[in-house]
This record gives C-alpha cells, structure tokens and sequence, in this order.
C-alpha cells in the first residue's frame, strides 16, 4: 500500500489477520495488551470480553513472524498490542476505518464482524466439532454458533445418507 511505512503497513496486516485468525472481536482486539499473546502455547488470552468473560483463542502460526516484526519495530508506549496516536488504545472508529480503507485497496468490504464469521465458517468447514468452535468465539449458548452452520455447505454433496445400498 503506497504511501504507508513500513510499520503502519505491519499494523494494518496485522489486525486483519488477527480478526480472521482468531475470531476477536473489535473491542477485543482493541483491549489486546502484548502479554495477552502466548506464542508457546500458540494462544490468544482475551481479558474481559463480551459479558465481561476471560477466554483463549487461536495464535495463527502463520501470524507468529509479523507479530514478532511488530514487536521488533514498534516501541511500545502503553500495554496495549495497537496503540492510538495519543499512546492509549486505538479507538473503535479508527480500526473500522483502516479496515474500510484496506477493503477499498483490495476491492472488498472488510468488517470485523464479517472476519469473525470467516473464521467460525472456515473452521467449521474444516470440520472443527462446533463446541470448540464455540469456546473460541465466547459464545454462552451454542445457538448463537450454530448461527454459522448455516452458511457452511462446503462438503454436504461427498455425505453419505446412512440410509445407502448395502
């Protein structure tokens, strides 16, 4: 992206790998402090999200190495992973913006809401149990995941009826 340095281009790609990678969301990954990350463990702590619940979440391997970048070039001025200009955390219109710009870039809308659902789609077509799924997502009830599997068709023409000629 033209005009961006190098670490603004780091951030953007971050967040948006963040979102469809582990399922945050915005204020979640707005509150995402740097000691929230277990790269050994390859988990997301998420302090305080909806409903004022502690979860885990997924680390994406492949994300492991730009985080570390970021790490590296980035000099921290609060705890928090996304810093705002004024050194707290970015505000929510702010990540909705970079992500209204990026989606602009590659000709795509992007929400965080819409990578969030990416996420429960694709492990669910990868055929990830839905309770796991669930648990990643915060959800209380299941219902609410099971909102999901509606969108996820991939694969139901290679399923056998258990009814078949013997």
């Amino acid at each position: 992206m033209r005009g961006l340095s190098r670490i603004c281009f780091l951030k953007i790609c971050l967040i948006v790998e963040l979102f469809y990678s582990s399922g945050l969301r915005l204020q979640e990954l707005i509150d995402l402090r740097c000691d929230d990350i277990d790269f050994d463990r390859g988990l997301i702590y998420v302090n305080k999200g909806k409903g004022k619940k502690d979860r885990m979440t997924l680390l994406s391997d492949f994300i492991k190495k730009d985080l570390l970048k970021y790490y590296s070039v980035n000099e921290f001025g609060s705890k928090y992973l996304f810093e705002g200009r004024k050194g707290g955390k970015y505000s929510k219109k702010s990540v909705q913006k970079i992500l209204e710009r990026f989606g602009k870039r590659v000709g795509i809308k992007i929400t965080p809401y819409m990578l969030r659902h990416f996420f429960a789609t694709h492990l669910l077509e990868a055929g990830t149990d839905i309770r796991y799924i669930q648990k990643l997502l915060g959800h209380s009830d299941l219902k609410t995941t099971e909102i999901y599997t509606h969108v996820s068709k991939k694969g139901l023409e290679n399923i056998k009826s258990p009814l078949y000629e013997m």
